[in-house]
């Protein structure tokens, strides 16, 4: 071991209260640790404590509940959810790359941040109001490859698209539900290596009229399927798969359930909400497709 500040040779000198070896040289009388990595940065969280913490959060528990369960206070909790955000998302850009879905779905799940957008004053931030959630899914092994956090923009359906298109590896059947953006935004992103169709579902009025007709979901009425592009299987023209999805990301994060006062105050809590709920979902398919016994986790371990 090299001295950081001489660069000369130094000697072991006992072990740090960590458990890290220190080193100490002679010639400018300087001590230090061994190098290592710090998985939570510069917080001084216990792993165990913070390991908890992520749990309660990809099941669903509030902030406040969890700082009444752990002991730790929310600020704290809010900041390690940034950090696992973060590291999240750099695993899903680095992991979820040349993919080969046969059948891919697309929807929109809207939410808000800070407030509604009935609510929005002229001073206010652009990143203060209506949020959509944009994601794909595969049909087949249900794994998410991409998501993205935006407004309902023309633009912004490019930009997911493209993102989308350069994860994959060949041609792939897309289905998005009737948004117009679809339309000009997946020849353009895809070119000719996709099969696309939109499918629109037509919806009927509520089933109870009065205040109770709130909390009653519209009938279907009809479902009507059109041919974009290529030459798409009419059997895995759906979009059920991506819904489903919705509703699981919808009772997983208090953010996003309805009639209620939960929300998110701050974009960058939003993402990092979804990104580490899109993370946790993605890996819990991969060890469910591997079907990975605690036995075979413990002789893991010994390998």
């Amino acid at each position: 071991m090299t001295c950081h500040n001489c660069q000369s040779i130094c000697k072991r000198s006992g072990k740090h209260r960590n458990g890290l070896q220190r080193y100490s040289c002679k010639q400018c009388r300087k001590t230090f640790t061994e190098d290592h990595t710090r998985p939570l940065a510069e917080m001084r969280l216990p792993m165990d404590k913070a390991e908890s913490i992520l749990k309660l959060l990809v099941e669903g528990m509030s902030l406040r509940s969890i700082e009444r369960v752990t002991g730790v206070h929310r600020d704290t909790i809010m900041r390690l959810l940034l950090l696992a955000g973060e590291r999240s998302q750099q695993l899903m850009d680095s992991k979820m790359r040349n993919l080969r879905p046969r059948y891919l779905e697309i929807d929109e799940i809207w939410t808000y941040v800070g407030k509604k957008r009935r609510n929005i004053r002229k001073d206010d931030p652009s990143d203060i109001g209506d949020q959509w959630v944009t994601v794909a899914i595969d049909a087949e092994t249900k794994l998410i490859p991409s998501f993205m956090i935006g407004k309902r923009l023309r633009q912004d359906t490019h930009v997911f698209l493209f993102d989308l298109y350069k994860r994959l590896d060949g041609r792939t059947q897309l289905t998005t539900d009737g948004l117009n953006h679809y339309t000009m935004a997946v020849p353009m992103c895809f070119g000719l290596d996709v099969d696309f169709a939109q499918l629109t579902k037509m919806f009927g009025d509520y089933g109870q009229t009065g205040p109770e007709g709130r909390y009653s979901p519209s009938p279907i009425k009809g479902v009507v399927s059109k041919v974009r592009s290529g030459d798409p299987d009419p059997d895995h023209i759906s979009t059920s798969f991506i819904e489903r999805s919705n509703l699981t990301m919808r009772m997983q994060m208090r953010r996003f359930t309805r009639l209620t006062n939960a929300f998110s105050k701050k974009l960058s809590h939003l993402k990092a909400a979804v990104a580490l709920h899109f993370a946790h979902y993605n890996l819990c398919r991969v060890h469910s497709s591997l079907r990975v016994t605690p036995a075979m986790q413990i002789g893991r371990a010994h390998v």
